[in-house]
């Protein structure tokens, strides 16, 4: 009996070792969402195509053409959740390496380096969009920074070079590594 309860203990606590090397080793931003959407849109002979501003969705309903469109609210919704479903890839891959067995040490280094980078960078892209529509008062902003260029679609009334300016120096203050900086209105509607 005291045999079978000294295996049954040293199953528990590999469990729970196991366990917790899971917890350490898994990401720390898990996304739980549930939908996910797309910026382009079928036809309904299954033809993929993608409109600048908004997308729209035809289909034949009795030889009806019902047309319904998606704002551009939706647009950059669709934009955001494709960019964080793309770090959401990356970091994955860089936790595999730095979970792996056969990795160097350099190796693991150097993708937690590239892990802590990409976290940096998505909480300085959510400031930068806080800070630009609470200054320029905007209806929304999106801030996308890729290597060593960034873009910035912004909503807005109007356009100016002047506030085109300010968003560049606000960008370049927060990112100042960053050279390559474009920004862009979009006209709300």
């Amino acid at each position: 009996m005291l045999k079978k309860q000294t295996v049954w203990l040293l199953t528990m606590l590999s469990l729970v070792v196991v366990l917790s090397v899971y917890y350490v080793t898994a990401p720390k931003d898990m996304n739980d969402s549930v939908a996910f959407m797309n910026d382009q849109t079928k036809t309904n002979d299954g033809k993929e195509k993608a409109k600048g501003d908004a997308a729209v969705q035809e289909t034949e309903a009795k030889g009806e053409k019902v047309t319904s469109s998606i704002a551009s609210d939706d647009v950059f919704t669709a934009l955001r959740l494709q960019i964080e479903d793309q770090r959401s890839r990356l970091r994955d891959q860089l936790n595999a390496v730095v979970a792996s067995t056969s990795a160097t040490a350099e190796q693991k280094s150097e993708a937690m380096d590239k892990i802590q980078q990409l976290e940096a960078l998505a909480e300085k892209e959510a400031t930068l969009e806080t800070l630009i529509k609470s200054k320029g008062g905007y209806e929304d902003v999106l801030v996308r920074a890729d290597g060593d260029t960034v873009r910035v679609t912004v909503k807005a009334k109007t356009s100016s070079k002047q506030a085109a300016n300010e968003i560049i120096q606000l960008v370049k203050s927060e990112l100042k590594d960053m050279q390559d900086i474009a920004v862009e209105f979009q006209p709300t509607k």
